[in-house]
């Protein structure tokens, strides 16, 4: 099922330049503004909360559960066994779950969690990534499923801890009311 599925979605690649175009800068850009406008988010002094739950929920998904998984089982990428439309080079290295859903379901998760709006927002823009990352030739479309459920999981899970009235919660606050009065006020 998922050499079908990834067979149907990296077929359109090499097809159409600007579809081609477009998919490099999804999977390979993309982040990079959605990281921007997380930062763009924490300006607000009283965001500074969501950036500090969505550090620990970037690291705890992408450093932590996500490698331990890939050290358990490494699964090779499409491209190794399989003749596919490449659009992007990229290192043989294993390739379950996806870092990149990994990182940014996380980040889409606590940001949701706060915001709604802005939460859809980045949940749109990681499943643009992920599928993005298949058409291109680099991921499993299993790769992008399991990242995007250890993402959510470990976003939602170090927002339940942190919830207002338990000892993480004070001290999330303290930490990032001590960070506001250090940044330039306008």
């Amino acid at each position: 099922m998922d050499l079908y599925i990834f067979q149907q979605i990296n077929f359109w690649a090499g097809k159409f330049f600007w579809l081609d175009c477009l998919a490099i800068f999804l999977a390979e850009y993309l982040g990079y503004i959605l990281i921007a406008v997380f930062f763009f988010i924490l300006l607000r002094k009283k965001n500074l909360e969501i950036g500090i739950i969505g550090f620990f929920a970037v690291v705890l998904s992408r450093l932590g559960i996500t490698e331990i998984i890939r050290v358990i089982w490494s699964r090779s990428r499409p491209f190794v066994e399989n003749k596919v439309n490449l659009l992007l080079n990229h290192p043989d290295t294993a390739s379950f779950p996806s870092g990149h859903s990994s990182f940014f379901f996380a980040l889409s998760a606590v940001v949701y969690l706060y915001n709604k709006k802005a939460g859809i927002f980045f949940f749109i823009a990681s499943f643009l990534m992920g599928i993005s990352r298949v058409f291109c030739g680099i991921h499993w479309p299993s790769d992008i499923l399991a990242g995007a459920i250890v993402g959510i999981l470990s976003g939602w899970l170090v927002y339940r801890i942190c919830l207002p009235h338990r000892l993480p919660h004070k001290l999330l606050y303290r930490l990032s009311h001590r960070l506001s009065h250090r940044l330039p006020h306008k």
